[in-house]
């Protein structure tokens, strides 16, 4: 059935004698960020991060030097009785892949950018003869590559990055999910065609939208052409703090409740040993739905799994579903959240008092026909429900039948919320959902999702996950959070608006994409991120970049108005959207410069 967990079967691949695949536990994997000629520190980092829970740890190698450098790296730690598997992460450098390929237990290489040129997103034309010929020259290259790595009992890890897909694989796809399954897939007929079957695939974007869809359109593929390869979960350039964590959850987590990902990276601009323990909240969370209680249901017609769209709904009151944005209801009063920037569109109040300032929900019982009020009843309740209220919420458990509902057909009045009654929260809110669709049911929907946690990280985890899956998907018009344990409500109603952002289905405040920092960073990323933050948070219509390097920079900036680039060492470059405005200007100038680019195209709002 279409809602159930249950995990992509898969092959298995050795890595370093720790296998990953669907016969394994989901492996959790994180980076270093220093530099990978500075043997000591590096070797110290990787301790940590496998101290903290990782079962891989990766490093970047720009050229032979630092591939010979995490060889040195491995001796250490092997020395020191530490035996994480090191993996070393190639960008441009075939010469710098085949050297790692004999020190490490696992390469990534990025098919964007291992054979073709670096990026400079220019429009080629290619005939068909010279199309082919560039695959021929892809097989070439990689020959040599993947005769080392047969040799060394190497792993290979084919990464795609939506920010560095090369200009060949832009000429015929553009800057879409199917050109990075284009991109992985050719590189992936070589290996198949070579009997190398020690790899595994990434796919990952900064948009949350677009990487999720990346991995759906793999795995379907895959499935045409009989490959069944592990896959590496991530999303790049998460971001800093509560947003990273939410922004991750949505993702990672969406892909994981449909039994997708082998190993997964939180990426987050932070040290990476606090990676890890986000990771594994998300890995223990949802596979603890292994063996659930089956949930019956099927796609209604029309669903397209691949790239969901947002599912048909009826504005009710102009204010919830059709194309109105999704909202945000909490539980809380107004004068608890009164210092809170983001307030939610409707409040709760169990005991129906409410004020003349604010739109309220409140137990039919409790509901007295204030026009700034709306009853919540039960389907018990329905017909003690008078006709004079304008907006009325039915609460329901996803385990009702459709066929109960089917009085709501054509009812222009009613917005649903669905609870969860069991573990696997999005395949049964989603199996509800489908089964009103099909049975021509067009109420909006709202998700009340309640979690015991009175850990913030847990709760950023679970919910992210579970109500992104569902919005990711299309099946929602807002969500309602509740967490009774949690310290501070603020907290509770940020991240139910950072959901949303997430998902990209309501922007709410500047999207910060900023890299978790590697060996390749050229400034102290934590600090300046927060920097650049300080200085543009106000600016909710912008999505600003801050990069630690130009590997990645320009092209996962592709996706922001403006971007912070390292350029060397003190140096940073000024971005709008593609183009590089300002080069190598001095670190110490650099955001200040940054605030006039945004002013000289108009963009500036004051605080």
């Amino acid at each position: 059935m279409n809602f159930n967990y249950n995990r992509r079967h898969t092959v298995s691949v050795n890595v370093g004698g720790i296998a990953m695949g669907s016969e394994w536990p989901i492996r959790v994997q994180s980076m270093t960020n220093t530099s990978t000629d500075d043997v000591e520190s590096s070797a110290a980092q990787c301790q940590r991060i496998a101290y903290a829970g990782a079962d891989y740890v990766r490093l970047t190698a720009q050229g032979v030097k630092q591939a010979n450098s995490i060889g040195e790296i491995s001796q250490v730690l092997r020395a020191q009785g530490c035996d994480v598997p090191l993996i070393a992460d190639i960008h441009f450098n075939p010469q710098a892949a085949l050297a790692a390929a004999a020190v490490c237990e696992g390469v990534r290489i990025n098919p964007g950018n291992f054979v073709d040129p670096a990026r400079t997103f220019k429009q080629l034309e290619y005939t068909q003869e010279e199309y082919e010929a560039e695959l021929a020259r892809i097989h070439e290259a990689l020959l040599p590559f993947i005769a080392v790595c047969r040799e060394h009992h190497t792993a290979v890890r084919l990464g795609v990055n939506h920010g560095s897909l090369s200009d060949r694989i832009m000429s015929r796809y553009g800057n879409t999910a199917a050109g990075m399954v284009e991109s992985v897939m050719e590189f992936l007929r070589v290996f198949v065609e070579e009997d190398f079957l020690d790899v595994v695939i990434s796919m990952k974007a900064s948009n949350v939208v677009v990487m999720v869809e990346a991995v759906r359109r793999l795995v379907d593929a895959m499935d045409r052409e009989d490959m069944h390869f592990p896959l590496h979960l991530g999303v790049t350039e998460a971001g800093f703090g509560e947003d990273g964590r939410v922004k991750s959850a949505v993702g990672i987590g969406a892909l994981l409740a449909q039994g997708l990902g082998d190993t997964i990276r939180v990426s987050l601009s932070e040290e990476p040993e606090l990676e890890v323990p986000v990771a594994r909240k998300l890995v223990d969370y949802i596979s603890q739905r292994q063996g659930h209680p089956d949930i019956a249901g099927e796609y209604c017609p029309g669903y397209d799994p691949l790239c969901p769209e947002r599912r048909v709904t009826t504005a009710v009151d102009n204010r919830i579903g059709g194309s109105c944005q999704p909202v945000v209801i909490a539980s809380y009063r107004p004068d608890e959240l009164k210092d809170v920037a983001l307030q939610p569109d409707l409040y709760y109040s169990a005991n129906g008092h409410i004020d003349g300032m604010h739109r309220f929900l409140v137990p039919l019982d409790a509901w007295h026909g204030e026009r700034n009020a709306y009853p919540l009843l039960t389907l018990g309740e329905w017909d003690r429900c008078p006709d004079t209220a304008s907006m009325r919420f039915l609460q329901l458990p996803a385990s009702t039948p459709a066929n109960r509902l089917e009085f709501l057909r054509g009812r222009e009045d009613t917005v649903l919320v669905i609870t969860p009654v069991g573990m696997n929260i999005p395949g049964e809110q989603q199996a509800l959902i489908h089964a009103l669709e099909a049975a021509g049911i067009n109420c909006p929907v709202i998700l009340r999702n309640n979690y015991s946690d009175s850990s913030n990280e847990w709760l950023q985890v679970k919910a992210g996950a579970d109500m992104g899956a569902v919005l990711l998907n299309g099946r929602a018009d807002g969500i309602w959070l509740e967490a009774p344990n949690c310290h501070n409500c603020a907290d509770v109603v940020r991240y139910a608006f950072a959901i949303l952002q997430a998902a990209r289905q309501r922007i709410t405040k500047t999207e910060f994409i900023s890299c978790p920092g590697c060996g390749r960073t050229m400034f102290d990323l934590q600090t300046t991120v927060q920097r650049v933050q300080q200085a543009t948070a106000h600016l909710t219509h912008l999505k600003i970049g801050v990069m630690g390097c130009i590997v990645n920079g320009p092209g996962e900036m592709a996706d922001a108005d403006y971007g912070y680039v390292g350029a060397a060492a003190g140096r940073i470059s000024l971005y709008k959207g593609k183009q590089c405005i300002e080069m190598n200007i001095p670190e110490e100038e650099a955001i200040d410069r940054l605030v006039d680019l945004i002013k000289q195209h108009g963009d500036w709002r004051e605080p």
